[in-house]
């Protein structure tokens, strides 16, 4: 096949005066270029694939971001988070934010209760350090998980506001701790265009059960990571590839519900 038309393309972007921007584009050439010649594109597998990235524009809203859900069953999120973390032997590993993260929930005491649904109650607790052990007084620690029916409290009307989040800080010790549920595995929306792909590639669409933490402290890189169920069904086969197995957990049956244990580790600035 002719490779000069990729030369030929890329450096039509030879006059791009912002360097990144021209590494970005030019890459990208030769990468869908390589694409379309490995697999022997044909021009109306390219037609409908044209057809499928429009319906994901079209089932784009406010709410809801079909082309960052693509991502993630894609694996392409999860890549760019192993990306943009910072490694550090010992740190706590990062995971997807997801889109349900929600600014403003009102801070609450230490031991404080999240959870306005019913469920299997479960104690979080654990202490906030770097490497070396010191602990990480005064961190905002924000949490937010699914309710039984697998909705965030952002998605169903009929939760409680507030319900199934929180946000804490640490103590001088750094130990924190809240009451909650525990989580449950849910599905993906599957009603557009990512959900037919799973469908055609014969993909489940389940996301196992876990819960969202933000960390953020003065002088210490900023952490979102997740807690994922140990019993889950679906912690081998999470339909976003987001689970790490360091972020797995298990829930120990303790006083008619569960304790789950959990330290994290910060980096701080100045070693990023």
């Amino acid at each position: 096949m002719n490779e000069s038309l990729t030369q030929n393309v890329t450096e039509a972007f030879g006059h791009c005066a912002d360097a990144r921007t021209k590494e970005i584009v030019t890459a990208l050439v030769r990468h869908l270029h390589a694409f379309a010649r490995d697999v022997n594109l044909t021009h109306d597998e390219w037609r409908r694939g044209i057809e499928f990235l429009t319906a994901t524009g079209k089932k784009c809203d406010g709410i809801r971001q079909e082309f960052i859900l693509l991502s993630d069953t894609l694996g392409l999120s999860i890549v760019l988070d192993d990306i943009n973390q910072h490694h550090d032997d010992g740190a706590t590993e990062s995971s997807l934010l997801g889109p349900f993260y929600r600014d403003g929930v009102k801070e609450a005491a230490l031991g404080a209760n999240i959870a306005q649904s019913d469920g299997e109650p479960v104690y979080f607790h654990g202490v906030v350090s770097v490497v070396s052990g010191k602990p990480v007084a005064d961190a905002l620690i924000e949490v937010w998980q699914t309710a039984p029916n697998g909705m965030y409290e952002g998605q169903d009307p009929d939760q409680p506001e507030g319900n199934l989040r929180g946000r804490f800080r640490t103590d001088a010790d750094g130990a924190y701790a809240f009451h909650s549920i525990k989580p449950t595995s849910y599905p993906i929306p599957t009603d557009g265009p990512v959900g037919q792909m799973l469908l055609a590639t014969g993909r489940h669409p389940m996301r196992p059960a876990h819960i969202h933490f933000r960390i953020d402290a003065p002088g210490y890189e900023p952490l979102t990571t997740a807690l994922y169920s140990s019993d889950d069904p679906y912690v081998n086969s999470d339909a976003v590839f987001g689970v790490k197995p360091s972020l797995v957990i298990e829930y120990v049956s303790k006083d008619g519900g569960y304790d789950a244990a959990r330290d994290f580790v910060l980096i701080p600035r100045e070693r990023a």
